[in-house]
């Protein structure tokens, strides 16, 4: 996957070496991809530095950090949390640094929480929500998430808190009901391409003509469907329409 800040992909950055190779200007080939001509000037200047490996992502780490914590004070403090179970504030009086940075020291070293230890051993004895698997499939389409997300439609002109005569008590009083919108959205497992659509219900048919226009986008985008996950909603589970556009990708369905 790209850079979470790229305003292009590795394969966005080889076509912009490609056009320029060919002769084309790089104020008019910036200007085709919806880049500066600075960002432009800079993957070409990667790509005469480093060839086609140049263009893919890297780290944006810096490569020396004058300023960070020394790793002395850093072991110092993770060894008096192991011995004493303190929480940042007394830790930062023993340690001799601010209560924030044993707080940074701690999250990014993964100690759990003291609310997560036994008071009298300190052995981890709840559990957390955080995980340190990331879960995913091997390759794009091997499986797509679906699910759908109700909204409360608002009026043109905005909802009640917008209408100075509306109150909490009259418009929960009133029989007007704008209804609700449905956004259906399939994710893939592995790349976490996304495609969504907002639908006037969440009913079976609507279910399996927004499944098959979804596995349509992912195929186009290089993941056919393989497999579908879904939750046991009504529809997924016990319509005939949506099970009729499942054959063929061997559904997985929980």
């Amino acid at each position: 996957m790209s850079h979470g800040n790229a305003r292009l992909t590795p394969n966005g950055r080889r076509i912009i070496i490609e056009r320029v190779l060919a002769g084309r200007p790089v104020a008019h080939v910036a200007k085709e991809m919806g880049v500066s001509r600075t960002c432009a000037h800079r993957w070409i200047s990667r790509y005469r530095s480093h060839g086609w490996d140049g263009l893919e992502d890297r780290s944006s780490r810096p490569r020396s950090c004058p300023h960070a914590t020394p790793a002395k004070v850093v072991a110092e403090v993770l060894s008096q949390r192991v011995e004493h179970r303190e929480g940042p504030t007394d830790l930062a009086v023993r340690c001799g640094v601010s209560a924030r940075t044993v707080s940074r020291i701690l999250a990014r070293a993964g100690m759990p929480r003291l609310r997560d230890l036994d008071p009298v051993t300190g052995t981890r004895i709840r559990a957390s929500r955080a995980s340190d698997r990331r879960y995913e499939r091997d390759a794009p389409g091997d499986m797509i998430h679906i699910d759908v997300k109700k909204l409360g439609r608002i009026p043109d002109g905005g909802g009640w808190r917008a209408d100075p005569n509306q109150s909490a008590r009259n418009h929960s009083t009133g029989h007007t009901r704008a209804g609700f919108d449905y956004v259906h959205v399939a994710v893939d497992d592995h790349s976490r391409l996304a495609y969504a659509e907002v639908l006037p219900d969440e009913k079976g048919p609507t279910c399996a003509g927004f499944l098959t226009r979804a596995a349509a986008a992912m195929a186009a985008n290089g993941a056919p469907v393989k497999r579908v996950m879904t939750d046991n909603a009504f529809a997924y589970r016990l319509s005939r329409d949506f099970q009729d556009a499942l054959p063929g990708w061997g559904p997985n369905t929980s």
